[in-house]
């Protein structure tokens, strides 16, 4: 869906309250067609924000693994090199 939207659950430590909104508010700007509402839209986009970035933190709250925590660090480093090898294909 959107490349900026990243995976939030079972991270050491859990996901902020800064990155659950960041990931809601990519998710409305790819649903909506917009990165900055009208002032007419303004209201509903950041109230569809705040609903989703709310539900998704009792989403992330909620799910269980048997899977240890990944490492912040480490899956940074990894999406680093799946990107330096696309990019240097091309």
């Amino acid at each position: 869906m959107c490349r900026n939207i990243h995976t939030l659950h079972n991270f050491e430590p859990a996901a902020s309250n800064d990155e659950v909104h960041a990931a809601a508010l990519q998710y409305v700007r790819k649903v909506s067609g917009s990165t900055k509402p009208s002032k007419a839209n303004a209201e509903a986009f950041e109230r569809a924000v705040a609903e989703i970035a709310h539900i998704t933190q009792h989403l992330l709250d909620d799910l269980v693994t048997s899977a240890p925590p990944k490492n912040r660090e480490v899956e940074a480093q990894k999406a680093r090199e799946r990107s330096a090898g696309r990019y240097a294909a091309a």
